[in-house]
This record gives structure tokens, C-alpha cells and sequence, in this order.
């Protein structure tokens, strides 16, 4: 029963710490991912969508003709979904990693089954996540011009489709309108890249992560030796290149994602209809390098996210395995209740009261188990 619970305690923990880790790290370099989405859905076939040349490009024209709040559109969703995928993430994902561990009878899975458990998290969290992620893009992409004439002259020059597009008035506004506009499978665009870049992605990142904490903890200590606890630097480094090496090999699927996920009532001359026609098209018009656009901030957003997020759960989690650990010391020294019998019974009377057993008498304090002498 003790285990069940210290097993249950365990699964809040990991929830809580990775909601709030997430969260945390989005609040620093959501700017990098307004940059990375801009520049993803650039394909030339809408006239609302400008060109920019390069990351520092984007960023420039972003800020002078839309403001330094431009980049933080889409922050509130951002928040949201970085917090419950985190959360989800790391509560599925250490759950499903123990289930395999007991019914393989293993104390330690191997980096395939490690990438096996990532990867059905990665698909749970998915499917609760993908309308959180489609309002963000949208949000992101909306373009609301600066008061003054040189800026509002500039987003006019993007073409006269933008006039014609009602923009979304936050969160909730383009929750509902999505729904009441496009139906249920509005929500679910882009879900079969989502999946892909979800389950791969998760899958290669965790298990690099914990195939590195693992060599790193057990560096130079016998079979006998616990593992050493590693530090914030470790960590840090450790998280930023099990990033590194999943954002590179699955961001295409991120590029179709925010291409299927943009509105198409923009006036476009293109509208994608489903993943396979945008990775045809987009090989046809722009080659290899269109699957990779956005990936310079990409990187600079997601690389120190990943440290922030991983150190800050795993210090987290840390401290609420603590106050668990010292929750359940504090409940086993509680001293026993009474019993209910007012009179206490000599040790004496019970070692000489007769006990018949096989047709013989014999003492208790002779036929007490093995386990209470």
C-alpha cells in the first residue's frame, strides 16, 4: 500500500514539475518562436504573408512595423500548451517506462525501449494538445499593423487580402471561432505531422537525454556504488544536445505542421489540403532548404528552453521528492493509538494461558509466528 501511494505521489510530482518548468522556459524565448513560424510558412502563395530575407530580418521588420508585442502573440496558448504537454509528457512518460520496466523484470530499460516509451507519450500528448498548438500558430502569423503611417503603409503593401481577414481577438475568441468556422477537424490540422514530429521527436530527445544522465552518473563508480547526482551544468548540456539532435532530425515535420495549421482564407494562391501535398509541393518549389526554414531560431529558442526546462524539473522534482520523502518519515514515527482495552494485559498471563492445539496444550509465547519473535 505504502509503495502505491509513494508510486502515485511520484506521478503528481512529475506532473507538477514539468508544468511548471515548461511554463517557465517559454516566458523567456517565446520571441524566437514567433521568428521560427513566420518564417516556416513562407512558400510565396499568400499575399498577406510577407517574405523576409533571414531570421534578423524578420525580426526587424516584426518590430518596426508591428511592435514589440508582436513578439509575444500567441503567448497565452504557448503558456497553456507548454505546460500541459510538459506536465502530460513527463507524468506518461515515466509512467509508461515503469509499466515496461515491471512486466520486463528490468530495473533499467534500454535506450530502444526508452525511445519506445517517448514515443507513445509523445502521441497521447498530441492528441490532447493539437488544438492548444493550431490557435498558437494563428495567433502568431496575425498581422496588426502599428498605429503610425510608415508601419501601417508597410502592412498594407503586404497586399489587400489582409483587409479582408477578421483577426482573432486572443485565446478564446479563436477557440470558438475555429470550432464554429471549420468544425472539430479544424482543431486537428496538422495532427499527422504533429504526431510524427511528436513521437519522433520525444522519442529521440528522452532517450539521448537519459542514455547521457545515465553514462554521466555512473562515470567512474563500481556496480556497487548509487548514482551521482549530477549538477545544473551537466544537465544543461545534456538537455541542449538531446535537443539539438531531435530538432534537426525531425523539423520538416514541424515546417508542415505550420503550413497545414495557417488560415487559407488570406488570399492565397495556394491552400494546402492535406501533409503529403505540402511536402510535394514545397520539394517542387523550394527543395531541401524549404523544409528547414526557421531552423536558426528554432535552435535559439529551443536549445536553451530545453536546458531551462530539463534542469529546472529535474530540481523541482528533486525538491518534491524531498518534502514527499520527509512527509511519509515524519508519518511512520507517529506514535500507535491505544488500544481499546482499558485494563493491560500482563505478559505473563498471556505466555501461561493454554492454547489446545492437536489435542495438546501449549503456550502462546511457543506458537508465535516467526516474523513477530
Amino acid at each position: 500500500m505504502a509503495v502505491t501511494q509513494r508510486t502515485e505521489k511520484n506521478q503528481w510530482n512529475n506532473m507538477l514539475a514539468g508544468g511548471l518548468a515548461g511554463s517557465v522556459a517559454v516566458l523567456f524565448l517565446h520571441p524566437f518562436d514567433v521568428i521560427k513560424t513566420r518564417l516556416q510558412v513562407q512558400d510565396g502563395a499568400s499575399l498577406a504573408v510577407p517574405q523576409y530575407r533571414n531570421a534578423i530580418d524578420a525580426a526587424r521588420s516584426v518590430l518596426a512595423q508591428e511592435g514589440w508585442r508582436s513578439f509575444y502573440k500567441g503567448l497565452t496558448p504557448a503558456l497553456i500548451g507548454s505546460g500541459v504537454s510538459w506536465a502530460a509528457y513527463f507524468a506518461i512518460y515515466e509512467a509508461v517506462k515503469a509499466w515496461h520496466c515491471r512486466w520486463q523484470e528490468r530495473d533499467r530499460l534500454s535506450p530502444a525501449w526508452n525511445m519506445a516509451s517517448a514515443a507513445q507519450a509523445g502521441a497521447m500528448v498530441c492528441l490532447l494538445t493539437n488544438p492548444i498548438w493550431l490557435v498558437k500558430t494563428r495567433l502568431q502569423l496575425q498581422r496588426l499593423p502599428l498605429a503610425s503611417a510608415p508601419a501601417a503603409a508597410g502592412v498594407a503593401a503586404a497586399g489587400a487580402a489582409v483587409h479582408r481577414i477578421v483577426p482573432y481577438n486572443g485565446f478564446l475568441d479563436a477557440m470558438i471561432r475555429i470550432g464554429r468556422e471549420e468544425g472539430l477537424r479544424g482543431y486537428y490540422k496538422g495532427l499527422g505531422p504533429s504526431l510524427v514530429l511528436q513521437t519522433m521527436h520525444g522519442a529521440v530527445q528522452f532517450a539521448v537525454y537519459d542514455e547521457l544522465k545515465y553514462f554521466a552518473s555512473r562515470l567512474g563508480r563500481s556496480a556497487e556504488e548509487t548514482d551521482r547526482q549530477l549538477g545544473s551544468g551537466e544537465l544543461s548540456l545534456f538537455a541542449a544536445s538531446s535537443k539539438l539532435t531531435a530538432s534537426v532530425t525531425t523539423y520538416p515535420s514541424q515546417v508542415v505542421r505550420s503550413r497545414l495549421q495557417q488560415r487559407m482564407d488570406d488570399g492565397r494562391t495556394l491552400v494546402y489540403s492535406s501533409a503529403s501535398q505540402v511536402v510535394r509541393l514545397t520539394w517542387q518549389r523550394e527543395g531541401l532548404r524549404g523544409f528547414y526554414k526557421g531552423l536558426g531560431p528554432a535552435l535559439l529558442r529551443v536549445m536553451p528552453q530545453s536546458a531551462v526546462t530539463l534542469v529546472a524539473y529535474e530540481h523541482i522534482l528533486r525538491l518534491l521528492d524531498a518534502a514527499s520523502l520527509q512527509e511519509a518519515a515524519t508519518v511512520s514515527v507517529e506514535p500507535a493509538p491505544p488500544t481499546s482495552s482499558p485494563i493491560p494485559v500482563p505478559p505473563s498471563a498471556l505466555a501461561s494461558k493454554p492454547d489446545v492445539r492437536n489435542g495438546q496444550a501449549t503456550s502462546r509465547s511457543q506458537t508465535a509466528p516467526a516474523a513477530a519473535r
